[in-house]
């Protein structure tokens, strides 16, 4: 199903046209400018031909009609004018600025010959003549309309590749606008997918997970009060002693005790076993339905269980999980033996040495337990330590992978 494209906005929509308007500007000011130099040219030539005009000389005749015949052969008989619709104003007066000549296209009648001498008088008294032309383009006129539809032949053309060049663009980014959506739904389908099979999974483990947690307490109930039991042999054994009972009772009481105690040690070691059993069962649940909400929430608690205790220890986000990930309850009791004998005696712990293999500019050490266990911690920028990973000899190679890329600084 393909996607409609979003509705634009008016502002949108006209910037989206902004080259036409740029190039409809362009046009007429170009337009304007032309007329404008067109103007200047032809008034600059019609100058020319009126002072061309009023250079007479009075041995050829009568200087007013000669300046009129010229005037009108150069002006009104011109191209320009004729043809092109071009107006030209000129006005020829005589050196007295008083007498006209010729007055925007129409010819004065020269006053009449009264003497021979008359025609050189009038040639002193108005030789040499005052002139000025001004030339106007009119909008109707066919010099402007070239002028408009030649910039009109030049600009439409180019308009229309700028929007065809434009239409291509946008096509091209409709299309892979369209591409990404697709390629973006079908990334949704597939976690979508992936998130119905994990709840599927985490629906089937739930239940059992919490089933093993049940009997898990309950064992550990039990468990606390086995050596409840045993405490409480023992102080009746030490009160026992205190006693003066004879010999022979004592022996008796003591046989008793040690049946007492060999039950109680039989028993918590089947418990033990019934404990690490049920512990393992949930490991592999685990680790085959990928519990990885259940395994979150038991870091966090062991987390925030953590720095309650010690709060002299900082703890990475690793450590927890790595302790979570140990399994074997008895493990994860003893690390938190060394952590506590961490947290409280921090000059005497023991420490095996420092890490080696790591670059140089990180300091981190070594704590042992249970024989091959390992706690890697540095000092931290306060008191105290900060707890980076927890591991053993067969995670020494990621373990190290990974102190390697830590950033201490």
């Amino acid at each position: 199903m393909v996607e409609a494209r979003p509705v634009q906005s008016p502002l949108e929509r006209i910037a989206a046209f902004r080259g036409v308007y740029v190039g409809i500007f362009a046009y007429i000011v170009l337009a304007v400018m032309l007329l404008d130099g067109a103007e200047r040219v032809l008034t600059a030539h019609f100058q020319g031909v009126v002072e061309t005009a009023t250079r007479v000389s009075p041995s050829a005749g009568r200087v007013v009609p000669l300046i009129q015949d010229r005037l009108s052969a150069g002006i009104v008989q011109s191209r320009w004018t004729r043809l092109m619709g071009v107006r030209v104003n000129a006005i020829v007066l005589g050196a007295d600025a008083q007498t006209p000549i010729y007055l925007n296209g129409r010819t004065l009648a020269p006053p009449p010959q009264i003497d021979p001498g008359g025609a050189m008088r009038e040639a002193m008294r108005l030789l040499p003549a005052l002139s000025s032309a001004e030339v106007a383009v009119p909008f109707d006129s066919l010099l402007a309309g070239c002028i408009w539809v030649g910039l009109g032949a030049i600009i439409v053309p180019l308009l229309f590749l700028q929007q065809r060049r434009l239409a291509r663009r946008e096509e091209a980014l409709f299309e892979s606008a369209l591409a990404t959506r697709d390629a973006t739904l079908e990334r949704a389908r597939t976690i979508q997918g992936e998130l119905d099979k994990v709840q599927q999974r985490l629906a089937r483990l739930e239940p059992v997970e919490r089933a093993h947690a049940d009997e898990i307490r309950k064992l550990q109930d039990e468990r606390s009060e086995l050596h409840g039991r045993l405490r409480a042999l023992s102080e009746r054994e030490d009160n026992l002693r205190a006693t003066t009972l004879t010999a022979d009772d004592l022996e008796r009481e003591r046989t008793a005790l040690e049946s007492l105690l060999d039950e109680a040690a039989q028993d918590l070691e089947v418990k033990e076993r019934e404990i690490t059993d049920l512990q393992e069962r949930l490991q592999t649940a685990a680790r085959s339905g990928g519990s990885s909400r259940g395994r979150t929430r038991a870091a966090e608690q062991l987390g925030k269980r953590m720095r309650t205790l010690y709060p002299s220890l900082e703890f990475d986000a690793r450590a927890i999980g790595d302790i979570v990930g140990l399994g074997d309850e008895t493990l994860r009791l003893r690390a938190e033996e060394a952590l506590k004998r961490l947290e409280s005696d921090q000059d005497n712990a023991t420490v095996r040495r420092k890490v080696g293999g790591l670059p140089a500019q990180l300091s981190i050490f070594e704590l042992g337990f249970a024989g091959k266990g390992r706690i890697y911690y540095t000092k931290a920028k306060s008191q105290g330590f900060r707890v980076l990973a927890v591991g053993g000899k067969a995670s020494q190679k990621t373990d190290l992978d990974y102190l390697s890329k830590l950033d201490l600084k």
